[in-house]
């Protein structure tokens, strides 16, 4: 059994990841980041959980740019082929479960 206090985490680098479980072909994973990822569209779907701090979630629908502001608490459900990327505001922990060797 293991404990995580996800405040405690810190990385060298943006979007560094504390492993916590690998469940079949899904991985989960602490992320620290000061900020933002890349453009991308994942090769399965993807959840994520904002534990601490605020994250702006970029998306492209119908080919127009949308955000949606995630706070603590907040869950996005990223279904296999949206294209999006997260920008945080300041420093943010994410949770993220998705499919291994996802992007």
């Amino acid at each position: 059994m293991r404990f995580i206090k996800p405040q405690n985490f810190t990385a060298a680098n943006a979007w560094d990841a504390l492993d916590i479980s690998s469940l079949n072909d899904a991985t989960v994973r602490l992320h620290w980041t000061d900020k933002p990822y890349k453009w991308h569209v994942n090769n399965g779907e993807e959840v994520l959980v904002v534990i601490d701090g605020a994250v702006d979630m970029h998306y492209r629908k119908d080919g127009n740019e949308l955000i949606h502001r995630l706070e603590v608490g907040d869950i996005c459900h990223v279904e296999a082929g949206d294209e999006h990327v997260a920008h945080p505001d300041g420093v943010a922990r994410i949770l993220v479960i998705e499919r291994a060797c996802s992007v």
